[in-house]
Formats: structure tokens, sequence, C-alpha cells
């Protein structure tokens, strides 16, 4: 068995830049559910121009991930008039956003019915 330069035995796995393992070439893992809920919110913000602020529902699906996130449309003074929004996230096995949707609008005070 060959080793890398910092000594570490090459197994010739390729390296998992998340978990710092090696893992079979072929294989993949499944990333993290922190990791999934951040690039999910980083993706409807990249696209839509709006922050999320809370991630109300998070479950598996056959097809990957479908979640749920509060996001703050248009800001009023005061805060609770502010108008809200639920958008549904539908994301494939590796975290990456295929649809997404407005399910919801509603004032702060009022929250989602």
């Amino acid at each position: 068995m060959r080793r890398l330069p910092d000594g570490e035995p090459r197994s010739g796995w390729p390296h998992d830049e998340h978990t710092g393992r090696r893992r079979p070439a072929g294989r993949q893992e499944a990333p993290a559910l922190p990791e999934l809920m951040r690039a999910a919110r980083a993706q409807l913000a990249e696209l839509t121009g709006l922050q999320p602020e809370t991630v109300t529902r998070f479950e598996r699906t056959e097809d990957g991930w479908l979640l749920e996130a509060e996001v703050l449309e248009l800001a009023r003074v005061p805060d609770t008039m502010s108008l809200m929004a639920l958008y549904e996230l539908v994301l494939d096995h590796e975290g990456q956003l295929t649809g997404y949707r407005r399910v919801g609008r509603y004032e702060r005070a009022k929250g989602h019915q």
C-alpha cells in the first residue's frame, strides 16, 4: 500500500471532503442533514433573493428531500405586520434543488394557517 505525503496509507478510495473519511469509489454517502438544510437555504436565496428564516418541514421522499421554509418577503414597521411566505423546496438525493414554489403568504403576527 502506498503512503500519502503526510504518511497516511493510500487506500485508493476517494476522500470524502465532508466527513474527512475515505469511502469506496462509486459509493456515495448521503449528505448530513444540517448540510442539506444549509444547501437548500442557500440555493433558494440565490434564486429568489430572499433569505429563509426558518425551516419548518424536512422529510425524506422517494426522490430525495422535501423542505418547507419561511421567508421574509416584505419588511414592514412594526415587524409584526411584515409579510412572510412559506416555500416548499424539493431536493434530489445529493441535496441539489430541483424545484420550489410558494405555498402560502401571511402577516408575521398572524402566522401560517
